[in-house]
């Protein structure tokens, strides 16, 4: 492990936990519970449908089955993310810098994520009874604006897994967080611990990396364009054909 300190990273991961504890709080407090779940579920089977190619089988499926169950899923992280809060601090100590901003940069991700989705809730909320789910995506998804912060979401994607594809290609960094299997259990981690095996070994199975990431970006990005900039007839046109795929 390096001995070059690290710059404040277990600082930004605990801010980014903060900030996701507030709005979980704030959505049960403005009955958004079932908004935000409603929204997650409808992405989870959007990346489902975008990347059915990927997901049905062959070398890219391990990777983008880890960024449907944990980026892209409808999961409940709060265990999760009490386990990242409690080892923040060890990760920026024991750790190279690279894992730590590894570490910050999928926090940033989480928090942008679930401030997004709370946002978009408050819409989906609001929209007509009997809107259809395509309608009222498209709807939140432009009221809540924000096309700036949606590429910014991509980036930090494909940066993430920029930095998983480096990592696991060093062999004793991979044997040596198989080693904190056991600790991690008894010490309460087995869902971080869970989190990072998974990314490890999904990413390395892939015999080329830039090309999964490269897709990734493709497709997200044509979304983002497409939810938009499209009007909206068209962006709903567009969703519902992706959905029709899977």
């Amino acid at each position: 492990m390096s001995s070059i300190p690290s710059h404040g990273h277990a600082q930004a991961i605990r801010r980014d936990l903060q900030a996701i504890q507030r709005l979980r709080a704030q959505a049960a407090d403005d009955g958004l519970r079932d908004a935000v779940n409603a929204i997650k579920q409808f992405q989870s089977r959007r990346f489902s449908a975008t990347y059915a190619d990927c997901l049905h089988g062959g070398p890219m499926r391990p990777a983008a089955q880890f960024f449907l169950d944990e980026l892209y899923g409808p999961h409940d992280f709060s265990r999760r993310d009490a386990q990242f809060d409690r080892i923040a601090g060890s990760i920026e100590r024991l750790f190279p810098d690279h894992v730590g901003q590894l570490a910050e940069n999928l926090a940033r991700l989480h928090g942008l994520s679930e401030a997004l989705d709370f946002t978009m809730a408050q819409h989906w909320r609001a929209c007509p009874p009997a809107s259809t789910s395509v309608e009222r995506y498209v709807s939140s998804w432009r009221q809540t604006g924000s096309q700036q912060q949606r590429h910014e979401q991509l980036q930090l994607v494909t940066e993430l897994g920029d930095a998983l594809a480096r990592l696991t290609r060093m062999k004793a960094l991979r044997l040596a967080l198989r080693m904190m299997r056991a600790p991690a259990k008894a010490a309460g981690l087995a869902a971080l611990q869970r989190t990072l095996e998974a990314g490890f070994d999904a990413f390395a199975a892939l015999p080329d990396p830039q090309a999964f990431l490269s897709l990734v970006h493709e497709r997200e990005a044509t979304a983002i364009d497409t939810l938009f900039q499209s009007d909206r007839a068209a962006a709903c046109a567009w969703l519902q054909s992706q959905l029709g795929a899977a």
